[in-house]
């Protein structure tokens, strides 16, 4: 089954994309939502260094019927909500495509995944666009055939270096009894583990830091 990952960009007419845009630094996490009727009830994660800010321009949002804070620290709270203006979960609703919480929005833009079929996918974007809400496309595919990100030669060796504290501060082995330890000459060694490495970052930094590469990694056959 497909999977997509696609990034919104959230009109002001939408609550959430106001105040996001209000504080552009400030993080929100949508928790749950459920949509019911013309209204939509979430819990609302919220990270941001201007917490009673953010949270006085929430109340006074004229799509927010009521706010009850649930728990707060200095930087971080949790409040749920009820809205009249719940054009987001509408559009997911209608579609019967359902999203992976949690979904996160900072400046106007919420980042979404979800696991559908092709067909409630493209409802999904049809009814973002219904609601006037442009989206990008991050990435897309089958979910049931995707390949590993590594080979099982570069996650041994990977395993392998964890396990001998090859990545320790400081270190407990080299390259070379690394090498050793696995069988492989030094060059390969490196090659292969860079490799490994170099795949590693840019799925973390694609999927933890929403950060859009030009081609998501895939595993190298070699090696």
């Amino acid at each position: 089954m497909p999977y997509a990952k696609l990034t919104i960009d959230l009109p002001e007419a939408i609550w959430i994309g106001e105040v996001s845009r209000e504080f552009p630094a400030t993080t929100f996490r949508v928790l749950s939502a459920v949509p019911s009727g013309d209204a939509g009830f979430g819990l609302l994660e919220i990270e941001s260094e201007s917490m009673p800010a953010v949270l006085d321009a929430i109340e006074d949002r004229p799509g927010i019927s009521s706010v009850q804070l649930m728990q707060r620290s200095e930087d971080t709270a949790i409040v749920q909500f009820e809205t009249t203006e719940p054009l987001l979960l509408l559009s997911i609703q209608q579609s019967g495509a359902p999203i992976e919480l949690p979904l996160t929005i900072r400046d106007g833009q919420a980042v979404i995944e979800l696991t559908a079929s092709r067909d409630r996918l493209s409802e999904f974007g049809r009814q973002l666009e219904t609601f006037g809400m442009s989206y990008t496309l991050n990435r897309v595919y089958d979910a049931t055939d995707t390949p590993d990100l590594l080979t099982d030669q570069q996650r041994d060796l990977l395993v392998t270096a964890v396990e001998m504290g090859y990545y320790d501060t400081p270190r407990e082995c080299t390259l070379t009894e690394l090498a050793e330890e696995v069988g492989l000459a030094k060059s390969t060694t490196s090659v292969t583990l860079h490799r490994a490495e170099e795949t590693v970052v840019k799925e973390f930094v694609a999927e933890r830091l929403d950060v859009t590469l030009d081609e998501p990694p895939r595993a190298v056959s070699k090696d």
